[in-house]
């Protein structure tokens, strides 16, 4: 089975709600879950799958739990072909901003060779309050395409 890593950007805890869920539903499935709330690369090596649970702060930042990590893999610049990725944003349609933090991750995943193995999820406060609902309905769909 496979080694996931979840990795948390939370203002308010939602996120980390969220993440702990999809972890506990994925250990049912036998694979090996670390929640992580402040990731560093060195602690990722052992992780063949990334899925990014954040939410978007102010004007379409990262949460600041979040930033340093970002802020590690412009600098670092790591070698990521081998790791795959998914995204579930969660934010408030609200704002014009919608689920765009999270993205910048996304982005460098991408840039050092990530591959996305689903299409992100993108959860509006506004018409799910409860963000654990869809997010494991969304996994649900692809956790079959984990190896």
């Amino acid at each position: 089975m496979a080694n996931i890593a979840l990795l948390v950007g939370t203002t308010l805890g939602s996120s980390e709600y969220v993440a702990d869920e999809m972890a506990e539903q994925l250990t049912q499935l036998n694979h090996h879950t670390e929640v992580f709330i402040d990731p560093q690369l060195a602690q990722l090596s052992d992780f063949s799958m990334w899925i990014i649970v954040s939410s978007t702060h102010g004007a379409g930042d990262l949460p600041d739990n979040i930033v340093p990590f970002y802020k590690q893999l412009m600098l670092e610049m790591p070698d990521l072909n081998g790791i795959q990725h998914a995204l579930c944003a969660i934010g408030d349609s609200s704002y014009d901003t919608f689920c765009q933090g999270p993205e910048k991750i996304i982005d460098l995943l991408l840039q050092y060779g990530s591959n996305t193995i689903v299409d992100k999820i993108q959860i509006d406060v506004q018409q799910d309050p409860v963000p654990e609902e869809p997010a494991l309905a969304w996994l649900s769909q692809w956790q079959d395409k984990i190896k």
